[in-house]
Formats: structure tokens, C-alpha cells, sequence
């Protein structure tokens, strides 16, 4: 590149896109270290040195009846967005997840002429098929993190680069298990099951009841059972039995436990990832399950089982999401000489092995650079 410095403005409306966009940040920044960056994210952006405009914590929202309850609010900050983007003429714009709100916002960007890169692409092959057609009119570059993604975005005629999963990057932490266990007050031969409800209080407030009689009843039949929750900031648990463990990383709690109930998302392809047999979960507003279970083609809530293109894990969503049901599906779990959980373990390879080599990111800055030197 020249030596005049880059200006890039992203988006990411969500904690999990927060999380990628300061990684690919650092990235960019490695190869580029006279680079701005501008933009929508949280904490994790920040940190990596970016100008936060609008915290992701303020565009979270899920489900049809919280979208159009928040519409007017987010109207105004896509004018807003808009608007700034037109004023501070970055290099490129890269966009994170976060669909309903990145593919208006490149729609109406487009006659900016200001190139657009989509890292973390929209589950489109999940429901809203069309947006393809948008994202090949107003995309200049793709970037896919799961190889039947690439497969199947290419198969509807959108250029895309595959990059790998950044799943594939080994976290490295400040602890070793056995200080963890330590610093918790666990014991180490008892099994630990970890509940993971959600990363929103939305999902919260539907699961929480649910998970907690779970746990409760485990507890009942395994009295040496551990309980640990990895809780999001800025969610609220409540009621919290004293028992039960906090851990806000929630990739050390997976680490370190026996198994897992997990709300369906980003986390259940963690467990997989870190061999942590689990339990998807999932509830929904009556409205938004019905139009997602009337709009969905594919025929899997969990990305594990969506990777593997067949059930390694249970699933229960909606009505089936009831403490029997879960009760029965996680006492083979916690029994680490269970023969189901010996096979669920072993079928976890498959998954690995599809999220590509270490260094998803650097790939994904290299991508990105690469392609503005091409497009100069």
C-alpha cells in the first residue's frame, strides 16, 4: 500500500462481532500500523484503538417484535451512520454480522462509491434467501468462515474468499485449569456442568427459569454436581442460587467443564471446539417462532450439527425446551464413562476439522488488503 494512511469505519452490532472486529483491528493494524479505524462496536474495538460512534450494546436487539419495537431508533442511526461515512470518506467499510442493520446501511451507501468488505457474513443460507441479490449488488468483497458457507454463497453466483474460522485460533489464558478450579472453590473430581443462557437479556429472561430448574434437579440426582454460569455483562440473573459459580469468560468455564446447556449460538460451536459434550436450547417470542420456523430451510438450530450435516447434538427449541427434556438429554453427559458421551466427543473431530489453520484473522487483514491494493 502507499504510504498515505487508511481509513477504514466498521459495524458490528453484536458482543460476538465485537470480539471479531477487534481482532481483525489488531490484524489490520499489524500490517498497516498507521491505520484509523472508526465505527460501531464495543468494548473489544475500543480497545483495539477504534473511534466508537455507537456502542454495540445499544443496537443488540433480537427477534421480530423488539425489531419493530426499536425501528424509529434505528432509522435515525443508519441516517446518522450514513451520514457520517459520507462525511469522513473512508477507505473501505467492513461490516460484521449484523445483517438487518449492515445490509440496509450498504444499500444506502452504494452510490458513495466506497468499497465494502463483509467479514462474518449473514446465515442467509439459513432463511432470506433474497438478500444474496443485495449482497452481490453492493458487496466488493466476501469473506466466509465456514467452508459449506463459501460453497454455498458461490453456488449463487457471489465472489467469496474463504478464511477459516477464527475458532481455530487457540485462545491463550492468564491461568491454568487447576488455578481455575482453585479460584472458584471447585473440586476437581466432581463433575462441573456449565449453563450458558444467552448473551442478551432478552434470551435471559425467556431461559433462565428453565435452566435453573435444569440445574436443580441435576443437582438433586448428582449431589456432587458442580454449577457454573458463564454470564454475559450487562444481563441480570435472577434468581442466583449461592451454590451456583460465576465465570464472565465464558470460554474458560466451557474449558473447564464436564458439559454444557447451552443457548443456541456462536457458544455451542465453542463446546464443540473445546470437547465439551452439550445441550442445545433455544426459546422465542410465539411471534418470531412462528415466522422463523415458517422461513428457516435448513434443519438444524445448532451450527455443530449444521457443520457436520447431521445431529451430534440434541436440540430443543421452543415447546421441547422443557427441564424433563433437558434433565434426560444432559444426565449421560455428566457421566464422563457414558458411552453417548464418549461418541459425541468423538464426532466433535469432524467439526474441528472444517474451521481451517490458525490465523483467521492475519488471513482475513491479508484478504482485505490485498483486494484494496486491486481495487486503487
Amino acid at each position: 500500500m502507499d504510504s498515505t494512511p487508511l481509513k477504514f469505519f466498521l459495524i458490528a452490532g453484536e458482543p460476538s462481532g465485537d470480539l471479531h472486529g477487534g481482532r481483525l483491528i489488531k490484524a489490520i493494524q499489524r500490517l498497516e500500523p498507521n491505520s484509523s479505524f472508526m465505527g460501531h462496536g464495543g468494548k473489544f474495538m475500543q480497545n483495539a484503538g477504534m473511534q466508537l460512534l455507537e456502542h454495540s450494546d445499544d443496537l443488540t436487539m433480537m427477534g421480530f417484535t423488539e425489531v419493530v419495537k426499536h425501528l424509529p431508533r434505528m432509522m435515525h442511526i443508519l441516517r446518522k451512520t450514513s451520514n457520517t461515512i459520507e462525511r469522513t470518506k473512508p477507505n473501505r467499510v467492513i461490516l460484521i454480522d449484523y445483517p438487518g442493520f449492515n445490509l440496509r446501511l450498504a444499500k444506502k451507501i452504494k452510490k458513495l462509491n466506497i468499497p465494502i468488505t463483509y467479514f462474518i457474513l449473514p446465515q442467509v443460507w439459513a432463511w432470506k434467501e433474497k438478500r444474496v441479490k443485495t449482497m452481490k449488488s453492493v458487496l466488493n468483497q466476501a469473506l466466509s468462515i465456514f467452508p459449506f458457507e463459501h460453497d454455498w454463497f458461490k453456488s449463487k453466483g457471489l465472489k467469496i474468499d474463504y478464511v477459516g474460522h477464527p475458532f481455530a485460533d487457540k485462545e491463550h489464558f492468564d491461568e491454568s485449569s487447576k488455578e481455575f478450579y482453585q479460584r472458584h472453590n471447585l473440586t476437581i473430581e466432581h463433575p462441573l456442568l456449565v449453563l450458558l443462557p444467552g448473551s442478551r437479556q432478552q434470551e435471559i429472561d425467556r431461559h433462565w427459569t428453565i435452566f435453573l430448574d435444569t440445574a436443580k434437579t441435576l443437582k438433586q440426582i448428582h449431589p456432587n454436581l458442580q454449577i457454573m454460569v458463564g454470564k454475559s455483562p450487562h444481563v441480570n440473573l435472577s434468581p442466583l442460587p449461592n451454590h451456583f459459580k460465576i465465570e464472565k469468560n465464558s470460554r474458560k468455564a466451557i474449558i473447564a467443564g464436564t458439559a454444557a446447556l447451552v443457548s443456541s449460538g456462536t457458544a455451542t460451536l465453542e463446546c464443540a471446539v473445546e470437547d465439551t459434550p452439550l445441550v442445545v436450547c433455544y426459546k422465542l417470542s410465539c411471534i418470531s417462532w412462528f415466522i422463523a420456523k415458517n422461513l428457516t430451510k435448513i434443519p438444524f438450530a445448532s451450527i455443530v450439527n449444521l457443520i457436520a450435516n447431521k445431529k451430534i447434538v440434541p436440540e430443543y427449541l421452543q415447546h421441547n425446551m422443557t427441564k424433563d427434556n433437558l434433565v434426560k438429554a444432559l444426565l449421560p453427559l455428566i457421566d464422563q464413562n457414558n458411552e453417548e458421551r464418549k461418541r459425541m466427543l468423538t464426532r466433535f473431530d469432524t467439526v474441528r476439522l472444517t474451521l481451517g489453520k490458525p490465523g483467521v484473522y492475519n488471513r482475513a487483514a491479508e484478504a482485505i488488503l490485498s483486494k484494496m491494493m486491486l481495487d486503487s
